[in-house]
C-alpha cells in the first residue's frame, strides 16, 4: 500500500482528496495545523501528521516520527489575508520549508504535487483567448505572485519530482465563496463588476481530486497544467445554471468597478483592524474577481492523464446545491 501525505487536509480541496486517496487505498497521511477544523476527516482511517509548516525544525522532527511517504500532494496555503505579506510567508516559505525538510531528511517522494492557481499566470489579456501554459505568467493579485513564486521555487530545483497544477475555480460542496454567489442569487440578486461580459472556467472538486490522484501514479514529472472541466463558460451561463437549480429569479445589477472596490479596502480595514476572518470580498480578490477572462487551456491533461471530467458545470451546480439544501445552508 503506498503511503501519501496530504497537506491542507482540513481544508475543502484536501477533505475531498484525502477521501479519495482512502478509496484508492493509498495509506492516507492528513497534514494539518494544530488547532485546523478536522470535522471532515474524523470518521476518516487517515493519520494525521500535525506540523507547522513555518518552523522547518518541527517539520524534520514531525517527518523524522514517520516512514518515507511515496507520495506528497501540497495543498496547504492561504488564499485571502488582509496582510499581503502572509501570502508570501504562507504559500513561498513554507513550501520552502517543507521541501527542504524532505531534503535535509532525506525523504524526498517519489512524486511532489504542488496545487498551484490560474492565478498564478493570471487572466487573458486577449477577448475570450484561452490563456496557454506558454504565455507568460502576469497575475494580478499577491496571491497569484505568491503561489507563482513557489513555482518557481520548485522548478529551480534539479532533479525534483514535481508536477504543479494550477486550477481554475473550484467548486463542490463544503466550499464557501460560490456559497455566497449562491445566496445572492438566492435572495434575487445576480451582480456583476463592470460588464457582465465575463468568461469563465471552473472544476468540480471531485473531478480535480480524481486527476490528481492519477497523476500521482503516471510516469509524468516536472511539468505543469491548468486544470478545468474542459469547457468554456460565461457568467452569465453560469448565474443561469444556478438559478433553474435554485428555482429564483433575479434582478440583474452592473456594479461600478469602483464601487465594489471601495467596498473591498473597507472590508479588508474592518478585518485587519477587529481581527476578523478575511471577508470573501476583498481587495486581492476584487483584483481577480474584476477580470474578463479567466479561460484556460486544459487540454494537455487530456493527452497525458486521459482525463474525462465526470461533471460538467450543470452536473456539478446541481450536486453542490442538493449537498447545500440537505445541510439547510441554502
Amino acid at each position: 500500500m503506498k503511503r501519501i501525505l496530504i497537506t491542507g487536509a482540513s481544508g475543502f480541496i484536501g477533505g475531498f482528496l484525502v477521501e479519495k486517496a482512502i478509496s484508492l487505498n493509498f495509506e492516507v497521511y492528513a497534514g494539518v495545523r494544530k488547532n485546523s477544523d478536522i470535522e471532515y476527516l474524523k470518521n476518516t482511517p487517515s493519520v494525521l501528521f500535525e506540523a507547522d509548516l513555518s518552523d522547518k525544525r518541527a517539520i524534520i522532527s514531525k517527518l523524522e516520527q514517520f516512514e518515507k511517504f511515496d507520495f506528497i500532494i501540497h495543498n496547504a496555503g492561504i488564499t485571502k489575508t488582509c496582510n499581503n505579506k502572509l501570502f508570501y510567508e504562507v504559500n513561498v516559505k513554507n513550501t520552502k520549508n517543507l521541501i527542504e525538510a524532505l531534503y535535509e531528511t532525506n525523504r524526498v517522494p517519489e512524486k511532489f504535487i504542488y496545487i498551484s492557481s490560474l492565478a498564478a499566470c493570471g487572466p487573458g489579456l486577449n477577448g475570450n483567448t484561452p490563456v496557454q501554459l506558454s504565455d507568460e505568467p502576469k497575475p494580478v493579485s499577491f496571491y497569484g505572485a505568491s503561489k507563482l513564486d513557489a513555482e518557481r521555487y520548485i522548478k529551480s530545483l534539479p532533479h525534483f519530482p514535481y508536477l504543479i497544477f494550477r486550477p481554475t475555480g473550484v467548486y463542490g460542496p463544503r466550499e464557501k465563496d460560490f456559497l455566497v454567489m449562491f445566496k445572492s442569487l438566492n435572495h434575487g440578486l445576480e451582480t456583476y463588476i463592470g460588464s457582465s461580459v465575463q468568461y469563465l472556467s471552473f472544476v468540480y472538486v471531485k473531478d480535480l481530486t480524481h486527476l490528481l490522484l492519477i497523476a500521482l501514479t503516471s510516469n509524468k514529472v516536472q511539468r505543469t497544467y491548468f486544470v478545468s472541466d474542459l469547457n468554456n463558460y460565461t457568467a452569465k451561463a453560469f448565474n443561469l445554471i444556478a438559478k433553474k437549480e435554485l428555482n429564483t429569479k433575479t434582478i440583474r445589477i452592473i456594479l461600478p468597478k469602483f464601487l465594489v472596490k471601495s467596498i473591498a479596502v473597507i472590508f479588508d480595514r474592518i478585518s485587519c483592524a477587529f481581527n476578523f476572518p478575511p471577508p470573501t470580498l476583498n481587495i486581492d480578490k476584487f483584483k481577480e474577481i474584476s477580470q474578463q477572462n479567466w479561460l484556460c487551456d486544459s487540454s494537455q491533461l487530456v493527452s497525458d492523464f486521459g482525463f474525462v471530467p465526470e461533471y460538467n458545470l450543470k452536473k456539478g451546480i446541481k450536486e453542490t446545491i442538493k449537498w447545500y439544501k440537505n445541510k439547510q445552508i441554502l
